[in-house]
């Protein structure tokens, strides 16, 4: 029955530690037998049920090849002196325990267990020998993880506003379970520190200033403007050849003489022209400034003059375009575009205030006069700067010291106030209450002891989930409040609807299904297609739009609450032209992505026909059924199959010189001819074939070296396809459980920051349960997650043994 087995899931990283933790664990507390007696009690039940229920099913479908003196891939299931021995094999019990989960044995040509007899056997191993308890499952305990790259930069941008480059900073991060969200590989070295501290102070530098307040510059909103005459003119394209006058009548903050700058831009045409035009700026009814424009290949011009304004009135500012020369023949007419208008001002410095990208830190203003006048403004910026970052209320201690600490820079010679905020804000960023992600708990190195997550901790875990950044303040007064978890699911909609959520498209399905790699990924175009003039197209733009293609595709379903299943079956996808003329599509136009219906198409539709998947699973001048299949199995049916046997020769081993013209199904008939072999390949190979009518490049070819593509299979679990399509529909039907249990266990891993052990099968199976009682959407997932013992509580680190 178990011979040549498959990993379901990732092996515990310490299986009789992990079941000893497990076995320790009830509910929120230890576990305590009052008597030897009870225990016993407890022993001979276990037996019985095994003799009376579960053993018969072993002998009805297992012994045949693994009991009864028979041991297929050296794996006997009834080698036992005692049953409390047997219990105690749990490498056995976990191989039989995830191929029974996964269907995967019996062998789909044997006679099969029914539903309930399949239950029953995961029962008794989850119940008595993992000692699993389904209602107070084990949450698992998460190692304490820095922010990741992606994490950091984002954090830093939505707190400061400042675009920080983390990859010329800081190393690529390591990646477990194929995530780079993974506590145990998200250390912090000495050499990481220093580097932590240098971004620190480069972040602070942009961020704050410290020259103090400076005569204010005002931005004039440009779409307060507009043509009188067409409301649809706007300040994008003012013709050269057209008489046309923007006008406005924005609000003006001071009174006094200003500054007014505008900004333009010419564009139309490439090289240049003989069209010119005259292009003035007036201020209630008067010319400021005129001047004459025409071709210029400048990234920027400027107009700048003085003018008197007050605050309050209603000041008419107009920009105009008058028609000068025309463009000769055969050149192109040209057009500005205004960038921006601005005021700075008064010039007499009577107002002073700080630039706008440093309001959100010196939300008062200008600080007092005196030395202690300041220590209440120090402490407001400190305080809500430290409770973002820290993402929790400061405590008390904590900020008396950054205040103090600001306030001796302050007093130091040649330093003003906003030098004592650089210097405190520096030592939060370089915090690890900031750079780490723990999660305070009573009893940290306590193994027996679980508790739920405080609503902070929960508000900081459901943030960098979904947004890749820090708790924004709706989540942290919620948590405050506690109540962030009464309104999860509204915090989740939320949050899905902010554009913040396109970090967690892009970061998961980067990572899932490899869409990041498409653009850096080695192929070799020119020698998939010779001298097909469609060489030149596979390029920088195409690689992205594939990307785009797969991650707007996952997107549009969890947004719009379709079922998960559709991302293998849905009949549409995102286009844009190029990506549509590439596949083979007609009547999509336009560089922007577009939702494009498919139906009637039978060769694009699902993930496993986007290009994505077919270029990150295809060797560099080939196919690769084996990468296509492992990958199916791996990322969406979470049965992975084992490793490789060592010393496996090439598949270009079995491709010389009879054989070099074969169908690469033939060649992988030959490939796997060894035993050690054959079982792995029979997982794989069939899901990759069926693919094999989708070059490296994931364009379609209807042959190979002449001969017809072959592309007819069956899963091992037994469903008969033909094609692609039909291998997609069989994994959205009848090995949807599978699919939908794979999804969880991906997003799971990814949100919590750990790998899945097998205690967490009752919360994976519970948020399948339920996700597919409401039509299986994306969506329904994420909030089973969310919802989920293992994200929302933890148990502390530490050897149940005691240290033995």
């Amino acid at each position: 029955m178990l011979s040549s087995l498959p990993v379901l899931c990732s092996p515990p990283r310490s299986l009789c530690v992990g079941v000893a933790i497990v076995c320790a664990l009830t509910g929120g507390g230890v576990l305590g037998v009052s008597s030897a007696n009870a225990a016993a009690d407890e022993d001979a039940a276990a037996a019985k049920e095994f003799r009376d229920k579960v053993e018969p099913i072993f002998a009805t479908f297992c012994y045949d090849c693994h009991g009864d003196g028979m041991d297929k891939g050296d794996f006997a299931m009834d080698d036992y002196e005692s049953l409390k021995g047997h219990f105690d094999n749990m490498g056995m019990w976990f191989e039989v325990w995830k191929n029974t989960r996964a269907a995967l044995m019996p062998p789909a040509d044997k006679k099969q267990p029914t539903d309930a007899e399949r239950d029953q056997m995961l029962a008794f191993i989850e119940r008595e020998v993992f000692k699993i308890d389904p209602e107070n499952p084990d949450p698992g305990a998460v190692t304490i993880r820095r922010l990741n790259r992606e994490e950091y930069r984002n954090t830093i941008r939505d707190l400061f506003g400042v675009n920080f480059d983390v990859n010329d900073a800081f190393p690529a991060d390591d990646t477990g379970y194929g995530f780079d969200t993974i506590g145990d590989v998200l250390s912090i070295s000495p050499l990481l520190m220093e580097k932590y501290l240098e971004a620190a102070q480069d972040v602070v530098a942009e961020a704050i200033s410290v020259e103090g307040p400076q005569i204010p510059t005002h931005w004039f909103n440009l779409k307060d403007f507009s043509d009188p005459k067409n409301e649809k003119h706007s300040f994008a394209w003012l013709p050269l050849d057209a008489d046309r006058t923007m006008q406005g009548k924005p609000w003006v903050n001071y009174s006094g003489e200003q500054k007014l700058q505008v900004e333009f831009i010419v564009k139309g045409s490439n090289e240049a022209t003989s069209q010119t035009g005259t292009l003035t700026v007036g201020l209630d009814g008067k010319e400021l400034v005129s001047r004459k424009v025409g071709w210029d290949n400048s990234k920027g011009i400027r107009f700048e003059t003085k003018v008197n304004l007050k605050r309050g009135r209603e000041h008419q500012f107009t920009v105009s375009m008058q028609p000068g020369d025309p463009p000769a023949e055969g050149e192109n007419k040209i057009a500005v575009e205004i960038k921006y208008l601005r005021v700075h001002g008064p010039l007499d410095g009577s107002s002073l205030e700080y630039p706008h990208e440093f309001r959100k830190i010196f939300t008062d203003g200008p600080p007092p006069d005196g030395m202690d006048e300041r220590d209440p403004y120090r402490e407001k910026i400190l305080r809500n700067i430290a409770t973002k970052a820290f993402r929790r209320p400061v405590d008390q201690g904590s900020l008396a010291r950054l205040v103090q600490l600001a306030r001796t820079v302050d007093e130091q010679e040649g330093k003003r106030f906003e030098h004592g905020i650089a210097h405190a804000v520096t030592a939060i960023l370089a915090s690890p209450k900031f750079l780490l992600r723990a999660e305070f708990q009573p009893e940290p190195d306590n193994a027996g002891k679980v508790v739920p997550l405080d609503e902070f901790a929960i508000a900081s875990r459901l943030s960098y989930f979904l947004w890749s950044s820090c708790p924004d303040d709706e989540l942290l007064k919620l948590a405050g409040e506690g109540k962030l978890r009464e309104n999860l699911r509204a915090q989740v909609d939320r949050m899905l609807a902010d554009w913040k959520s396109e970090r967690f498209v892009s970061n998961f399905v980067g990572q899932w299904l490899q869409a990041r790699d498409i653009e850096t990924l080695a192929i070799d175009s020119r020698r998939i297609l010779g001298d097909n003039p469609e060489n030149i197209s596979f390029n920088g733009d195409i690689r992205r739009a594939m990307r785009d293609e797969t991650e707007q595709f996952f997107a549009h379903i969890l947004k719009e609450n379709r079922p998960a299943t559709e991302l293998l079956t849905a009949n549409y996808t995102f286009l844009n032209e190029r990506l549509a003329n590439w596949y083979g599509i007609d009547g999509v136009k336009g560089n922007d992505m577009q939702k494009v219906d498919l139906a009637g198409s039978a060769r694009r539709g699902g993930l496993l026909r986007q290009g994505t998947f077919l270029v990150v699973t295809s060797n560099p001048t080939r196919t690769s059924p084996v990468k296509r299949g492992l990958f199916v199995l791996e990322n969406l049916l979470a049965t992975p199959a084992p490793p490789a046997a060592p010393d496996v020769p090439a598949l270009e081993a079995a491709q010389k010189g009879k054989n070099k013209d074969l169908p690469l199904r033939e060649i992988l008939k030959i490939h796997s001819e060894e035993k050690l072999c054959a079982s792995c390949h029979a997982r794989f190979d069939p899901i990759g074939l069926a693919l094999e009518n989708y070059n490296p490049l994931g364009l379609w070819v209807d042959d190979y070296k002449g001969q017809p593509i072959d592309t007819a299979g069956k899963l091992v679990t037994g469903e008969p396809f033909d094609d692609a399509g039909a291998l997609s529909q069989i994994l959205a039907d009848a090995r949807s459980g599978d699919f939908h249990r794979a999804l969880t266990e991906k997003l799971m891993t990814f949100a919590i920051g750990r790998g899945i052990e097998f205690y967490d099968a009752p919360s994976i199976d519970k948020i399948v349960a339920r996700a597919e009682t409401k039509n299986g959407t994306l969506r329904e997932i994420v909030y089973g997650i969310i919802e989920s013992p293992p994200f929302q509580k933890r148990r502390g680190d530490g050897d149940v043994f005691g240290g033995k």
